[in-house]
């Protein structure tokens, strides 16, 4: 007897997420039409799920109305061709749920919840903290594990014990811990989603949902098509693929400036949706903008060469 194997599910909140910027005016005013414009370039160039009002997003300098309005304005230009996360961690219990809740009425699909920062809470504390949010709506829960930021981690024990709540369904990871990702994965079906571009690959070949990508603001198709190459069997194109990218990952994620300010810097060189960064936060200078497009020039002439049907050299 031939023993058939079970269908993979798809994942909660789609596969290629980008997380992305929220455009404000030249005035720093939240620049809605700005942002359905951008949102609707994303999903159209490949992306399934974009995450609003994280880090990318500049959810440390935006009110909880303004997080709100932004939500309602991505929902109203994507409709249903992707799904809609939104950032509600804060310090504070209480606060992460009133912003759930708040995200739930806005037309939210999912709530990205991020470990409790600054103030450092025990695992039992952190565990409780996420299980509190996931009670209170009923919005499934992307679980952000980030300690570079936030001081704390996440313990791969307390993810396999919170994969027991049944509105906790993923996990974004910025934990740089795989074999802690790997242990999760093989023991929990929650949904891992690489929250640093440079493990887009390395966590999809073992087992991950996708990506919520800050590069994606640029490069949504190269994302994309990265993930329908290694679906497809083509594991060397689609390593090729993340190999390309790397020059532009590093120009936007490890340069010394926060992928918000390299996103939104190369964006308004695109001419496209971006406007300024809010302070204490500051815009790239000359030379760092000049890097980026370099970086992101090299690519497009990958895709480009790609799209032709030559192999890339």
């Amino acid at each position: 007897m031939t023993n058939t194997p079970s269908p993979v599910p798809a994942p909660p909140f789609g596969r290629t997420l980008c997380a992305m910027i929220t455009p404000f005016t030249e005035a720093g005013a939240l620049d809605l039409d700005g942002a359905q414009r951008l949102a609707d370039r994303l999903v159209s160039r490949g992306c399934d799920g974009l995450v609003l009002n994280g880090t990318t997003g500049e959810s440390p300098t935006t009110s909880d109305a303004e997080k709100a309005a932004l939500v309602r304005a991505v929902r109203e230009a994507v409709g249903d061709r992707a799904s809609v996360v939104t950032g509600v961690g804060t310090p504070d219990t209480r606060h992460t749920i009133e912003l759930t809740l708040q995200a739930e009425q806005a037309g939210a699909d999912g709530a990205l919840v991020v470990t409790p920062y600054y103030s450092r809470p025990p695992q039992d504390a952190v565990e409780a903290h996420f299980r509190e949010v996931a009670d209170a709506s009923g919005l499934p829960l992307m679980l952000y594990d980030i300690p570079g930021r936030t001081g704390t981690r996440i313990e791969p024990e307390t993810l396999i014990r919170l994969a027991e709540h049944p509105r906790v369904v993923a996990v974004k990871d910025c934990s740089y811990d795989v074999l802690g990702t790997q242990k999760v994965l093989s023991r929990t079906d929650l949904a891992y989603y690489a929250g640093c571009d440079e493990h887009i690959l390395a966590l999809y070949a073992v087992g991950a949902a996708g990506c919520v990508s800050t590069v994606a603001n640029v490069i949504p198709h190269h994302v994309r098509s990265l993930y329908d190459d290694f679906d497809a069997g083509d594991t060397a194109g689609a390593a090729r693929r993340q190999l390309q990218a790397v020059p532009l990952i590093e120009a936007m994620m490890s340069a010394g400036l926060p992928g918000t300010v390299t996103a939104k810097a190369l964006l308004s060189a695109l001419d496209l949706p971006s406007g300024p960064v809010r302070p204490p936060l500051r815009p790239a200078g000359r030379e760092a903008t000049d890097g980026l497009l370099a970086a992101y020039g090299e690519l497009a002439t990958y895709e480009e060469r790609t799209a032709d049907g030559r192999q890339p050299a």
